[in-house]
């Protein structure tokens, strides 16, 4: 008796096909629907990020704003860092334009993430193309030497070298896609000393020492600018100026040094800053006086302190915080007015 078995033949399984992510715009090529979006304002960019999974994930990725640099399509924006008095964490926003609708106000500020290190105090701020530095600060008033960057594309924190010393309220500024930071420290042994001043350079990720002549070195700083190559650290009794190039250092003119007041910016070489009287004035340093600015027919708030100075674009943007302003999503008011070709157009001798 025998018997005999069936064995049904197996047939190998063949892989299933990839599946194509989903195109950005649909029947068009990937690289063609790039072109377009990178073509859209930033301000609609929350709402493209709603369209599609791919569609948010092109709006956070660096190729997109590649394209938009490579199209001449890039647009400057303006961040703004608090410390509200309901929080002790320092709080980054970013200043946007919102489409055009009645039922929306003009700007918003949006918060962005948490910086990993909220309850810094005094910390020092540069920023070179897409990315803002924040250097040192103290906390619970130890003086730290850490360095955080913020991704303006993706807004994401990353951590950058340390600095050789800790500081706190030190000058900073960026010139030739370098960082300088200057002060914040006290000389009291040979690192500190050697390191009052340091240089950053973020293509090798390194920083070195700038050497310094020792009757300068201060440790409070209360602002700083960068003006024609030259890098201004305003102290509590004096200023000094280093010229990036040359390695010079100078002592700041004492007209400057008397009419600096809170944080200033820099257009077109001249140095503006705003005054507890409402005024904005501007310094020119090729003639070394101080001049108004004009063209602000309703005036400006009488405001002791707080007030910040910005170069958006070539704009001029002037940030006072105060309860007793205009609420803005952190007791902000805001004024913007353009600034022509030459600033020195709207500034007059003040008398």
């Amino acid at each position: 008796m025998s018997t005999s078995t069936n064995t049904a033949a197996v047939k190998p399984s063949t892989p299933p096909e990839p599946t194509q992510p989903p195109r950005l715009i649909p029947s068009l090529p990937d690289d063609l629907a790039l072109n377009i979006i990178a073509r859209v304002p930033r301000r609609h960019h929350p709402t493209l990020s709603l369209v599609s999974k791919s569609m948010k994930s092109l709006i956070s990725s660096p190729l997109l704003y590649a394209a938009r640099s490579l199209l001449s399509c890039a647009e400057h924006f303006l961040y703004i860092s608090l410390r509200l008095h309901t929080s002790h964490f320092m709080r980054f926003y970013t200043l946007y334009q919102n489409p055009n609708n009645p039922l929306n106000p003009k700007y918003s500020l949006i918060p962005l993430p948490l910086i990993p290190s909220p309850s810094l105090v005094g910390s020092a701020f540069a920023a070179i193309n897409h990315k803002i530095y924040v250097l040192g600060g103290s906390i619970k008033d130890i003086p730290s030497p850490q360095v955080w960057s913020l991704d303006c594309r993706t807004h994401k924190w990353e951590p950058a070298p340390n600095m050789h010393v800790s500081r706190e309220f030190a000058a900073a500024g960026a010139f030739d896609d370098k960082i300088y930071v200057i002060g914040g420290c006290v000389v009291d042994n040979w690192a500190r000393s050697k390191n009052w001043a340091e240089v950053y350079d973020p293509k090798t990720g390194k920083w070195n020492s700038v050497p310094s002549p020792i009757q300068i070195r201060d440790k409070w700083m209360h602002a700083s600018a960068v003006i024609d190559g030259k890098v201004y650290a305003m102290a509590d009794r004096n200023g000094v100026c280093y010229e990036v190039k040359s390695g010079n250092w100078e002592t700041v003119d004492s007209d400057l040094d008397n009419g600096w007041r809170g944080r200033a910016c820099v257009i077109d070489g001249v140095l503006f800053c705003y005054d507890y009287l409402g005024n904005i004035r501007g310094y020119d340093v090729k003639e070394g006086t101080w001049k108004e600015l004009k063209g602000l027919e309703k005036g400006l708030p009488r405001f002791l302190c707080g007030a910040t100075m910005a170069n958006l674009g070539g704009n001029f943007h002037c940030s006072l915080l105060g309860s007793c302003f205009v609420k803005l999503n952190g007791n902000a008011w805001l004024e913007e007015c353009a600034m022509p070709e030459a600033a020195k157009l709207w500034i007059e001798p003040s008398h």
